[in-house]
């Protein structure tokens, strides 16, 4: 079953048959974590580096900002089954969309990302971060294959 990470959310699984995509990943970052001991894994798909941008929205919505939405992700990967020492943590997203320069919204997306991993312990062992392509990124649960596809290219494995 296909299952839609939509943007500013997260979805985990341990069924082997179920496939998690989050699509069109412009400045928002997709990050995989996936056990493949436990075959545990999931999609957060968040829109902002930093809650203090709009507390707000950060109640209402953790899973818009990474530093209120990626340690909930990994509590619930962990809440599943998942032991943190087996997570592989895969990365795509992150681009400067539409001429972003001054923000640099996808830039700050990954730079915060690395620095809250870094705190959990965590090390990104394959990424596709940056330039202007809008990506979509797809995790296969039961074998852990994770793959990026852009358009106009062919999906690739990461």
């Amino acid at each position: 079953m296909e299952i839609i990470v939509d943007v500013a959310d997260m979805r985990a699984s341990r069924e082997p048959g179920t496939i998690l995509v989050a699509p069109s990943l412009g400045s928002c970052i997709g990050l995989v974590l996936y056990d493949p001991v436990a075959k545990v894994g999931g999609i957060l798909h968040y829109m902002l580096p930093d809650s203090s941008l709009n507390p707000q929205r950060a109640q209402e919505n953790p899973f818009i900002f990474a530093d209120t939405a990626v340690p909930r992700f990994i509590e619930n990967i962990l809440s599943l089954g998942a032991h943190k020492n087996d997570l592989q943590v895969k990365v795509a997203g992150g681009a400067q969309i539409m001429g972003d320069s001054f923000f640099q919204i996808g830039r700050k997306n990954y730079v915060v990302l690395r620095n809250l991993l870094w705190e959990q312990g965590l090390a990104i062992v394959a990424e596709h971060v940056g330039g202007r392509a809008n990506r979509t990124i797809r995790l296969e649960i039961g074998t852990g294959r994770v793959t990026v596809r852009i358009p106009g290219f062919k999906e690739f494995d990461l």
